[in-house]
């Protein structure tokens, strides 16, 4: 292995601290790579940091709280 800055370094650090998706982006749709990265930049963020917070954004909408009611219990106040 090289120093501190070789990929095998790099590499083996990013297996030890964080987990790889494979993300797969058709190019003739319309979020594909080039609009991803877009609409990243107009963020002002990386590809990855951009798709990490769309990630988190989708999976705080779509978890019920721990103080939310029932469905059946919602559905009753209305």
């Amino acid at each position: 292995m090289g120093g501190k800055t070789s990929a095998a370094s790099k590499n083996k650090y990013i297996a030890k601290a964080y987990d790889r998706v494979n993300l797969i982006l058709r190019k003739d749709a319309p979020q594909n790579k080039a609009a991803v990265q877009a609409a990243a930049d107009a963020a002002g963020e990386s590809l990855n940091a951009y798709i990490v917070g769309a990630v988190a954004q989708r999976m705080d909408r779509e978890q019920p709280t721990e103080d939310a009611l029932p469905p059946e219990t919602e559905e009753m106040l209305k």
